[in-house]
């Protein structure tokens, strides 16, 4: 791999029967190209995370990954309402989630937490009505 290879999704909101796809395309792409199963693993976790999280509360956005010899890349935009208090977004159990977001299963507050648990590299910047962007990196 010489150049970079360079993936894009398109998150919509609120739909969760699609929900997923973005990461189960990626843990495909990075199984065909031979990732090392660790990277994969934790790649896609963190991915399906972020991708949830556009779903439930940022009205969609897009993903960009980029793939090199050093690193799973992932970037995720959104211009949602942002995130008031990163700090207290970050604590496991934290959830802004409605009741009916939570009634399918999803919303227990460990997105973010999960997200970066599972990425080596992980920066989050949001402001409240401009929305979020998430750097994480998954080295190999």
């Amino acid at each position: 791999m010489t150049e970079p290879i360079r993936l894009e999704y398109t998150v919509p909101g609120d739909d969760f029967t699609r929900a997923g796809e973005a990461s189960a395309d990626l843990k495909h792409t990075l199984k065909r190209m031979g990732f090392p199963s660790e990277a994969i693993r934790k790649a896609s976790i963190a991915l399906y995370e972020g991708e949830i999280n556009l779903v439930i509360h940022a009205g969609g956005g897009q993903i960009f990954v980029e793939l090199t010899p050093e690193a799973i890349q992932m970037r995720l935009e959104d211009q949602g309402p942002g995130i008031p208090d990163i700090a207290l977004a970050m604590q496991e159990g934290y959830s802004t989630a409605s009741e009916q977001v939570r009634s399918l299963g999803f919303g227990a507050g460990m997105g973010l937490p999960n997200m970066k648990r599972y990425s080596d590299e992980f920066f989050i910047e949001s402001q409240p009505g401009q929305g979020t962007t998430i750097r994480m990196n998954v080295l190999l």
